[in-house]
């Protein structure tokens, strides 16, 4: 039988250590009202908690009301949303494990919302199976005014996660949302300084993140370091999104892929396990820090031989956390080696 060597050991970054390199990645659960967490999302992170995942990241979690992917979607533009997260981090701390938060705005793909905004004025043209109530509307483009406040909404909300005592912040630049819109050429056809530097908003958001973070605190960035649409970027732009965010601040890249509109099978990878293992790979060739990667990786023995590769530093488990909370108590099951293998990056 195959060794499990990698996927059970430690990995610290600045103050964060976790005892498996295991990440539950963000998953919307749609199950929110006014943007407050409640039962449901204390059992489902809770339960992952006890299952024995070394990183939890809540979903998608918003700065501002019209930034929400559907009205069913959390926020933490508030301080009530804020005392209301600290339950939760109490409860998975008690389990030992830790929890990051994925703060973000939707831009052009928030549904429900009166007040669509957006880097230009482009109706997203990708599917919504998840929300099918409502259809996405044209965006109205944001002035600079406009756009200076929403870099204070994340700062705010980065305040309020800290205050709430998450081990991380990681902010949402892939999937669409509206940092990769602003970084996307296809999407941002602004002629300022924002069209002109198309990677500008997100440095920005980044660096107002980090203002309100202690400095041993973890930033992660979440970004597509591929488009999958037509005319989409390739991997090489998404090395460059790679480097600009790190150089402004982020301390983690969660790799991921895709979210600019409807598939084109010129630019998409065949849908089959680890099918985004490239592109962490890339990215960690071209930037020497942590990388989380994703896509389809809940075979155990597959995982562990990403991160034996050293294509990853973490692997996330996504579908396969949803349907069985104890996941990596069952694999831990299997052969180990659980404290021989320590990488620590300061």
């Amino acid at each position: 039988m195959a060794k499990i060597s990698y996927l059970n050991t430690p990995f610290t970054i600045k103050r964060l250590s976790l005892k498996n390199r295991i990440v539950m990645p963000p998953m919307c659960q749609y199950q929110a009202k006014d943007g407050l967490p409640n039962d449901w999302h204390f059992v489902h992170y809770v339960s992952r908690a006890v299952g024995g995942v070394g990183l939890i990241i809540v979903e998608m979690t918003n700065v501002a009301p019209n930034g929400r992917i559907s009205p069913n979607c959390l926020g933490l533009w508030n301080d009530e949303q804020r005392d209301q997260f600290k339950r939760i981090v109490d409860a998975v701390h008690a389990q030992n494990s830790k929890i990051a938060i994925q703060i973000a705005h939707a831009g052009r793909k928030a549904l429900g919302a009166d007040d669509v905004v957006s880097c230009s004025p482009l109706l997203y043209d990708g599917t919504n199976e998840a929300n099918k109530q409502w259809q996405y509307q044209t965006p109205r483009e944001l002035s600079k005014d406009e756009i200076a406040d929403i870099i204070q909404k994340f700062k705010e909300s980065t305040q309020r996660a800290v205050e709430a005592g998450f081990d991380a912040i990681e902010i949402h630049g892939a999937h669409g949302y509206l940092i990769h819109q602003f970084s996307s050429p296809k999407t941002n056809l602004r002629t300022d300084e924002y069209g002109q530097d198309k990677l500008l908003f997100g440095e920005q958001v980044i660096k107002a993140a980090k203002s309100v973070m202690p400095p041993d605190m973890p930033l992660i960035i979440r970004f597509s370091a591929q488009e999958y649409g037509k005319d989409g970027y390739g991997v090489d732009y998404g090395c460059k999104i790679a480097k600009r965010f790190a150089d402004a601040g982020a301390d983690v890249l969660d790799v991921s892929g895709g979210g600019d509109g409807q598939l084109d099978p010129a630019n998409t990878p065949d849908f089959h396990a680890g099918y985004q293992v490239y592109l962490a790979s890339a990215i960690r060739q071209s930037i020497d820090l942590p990388i989380i990667a994703v896509g389809m990786l809940e075979d155990h023995y597959l995982a562990d031989y990403v991160l034996s590769r050293g294509d990853a530093d973490l692997i996330a488990i996504g579908r396969g956390l949803l349907s069985d909370p104890y996941w990596p108590l069952r694999i831990s099951s299997s052969p180990f080696v659980p404290t021989s293998y320590q990488i620590a990056f300061k």
